[in-house]
């Protein structure tokens, strides 16, 4: 599980938090890595799509989410089911932590 950020946007404590939650009821005790961001060298190294990124081994949790072609740091925008948001549905987080526990058994 990683969350990767710029640190200039505000978003990724609350990720971070939303992550940390939703592992937990789950039982998850792996810890979440965080990896900041802080130049487009980085950002292109990790397809960085912007802040906050969360990951669930390796798979983006925004469902048909596609690489980018600019990896700059920025703050990223999700298009949720209530539109434009600084942060990931909730349950995009459950649905890849279910998925990564099918594949783990």
């Amino acid at each position: 599980m990683n969350c990767c950020i710029f640190e200039e946007c505000a978003n990724h404590h609350l990720a971070e938090d939303m992550l940390a939650g939703v592992l937990s009821e789950f039982g998850v005790r792996e810890s979440i890595e965080r990896i900041d961001i802080p130049d487009a060298e980085k950002g292109k190294l990790v397809t960085f799509p912007g802040s906050p990124t969360i990951r669930i081994d390796g798979a983006d949790v925004e469902p048909d989410w596609q690489p980018c072609d600019d990896c700059t740091p920025r703050c990223r925008l999700y298009m949720t089911a209530e539109g434009l948001k600084g942060l990931p549905e909730r349950d995009w987080i459950v649905q890849a932590i279910q998925q990564a526990q099918g594949r783990q058994e």
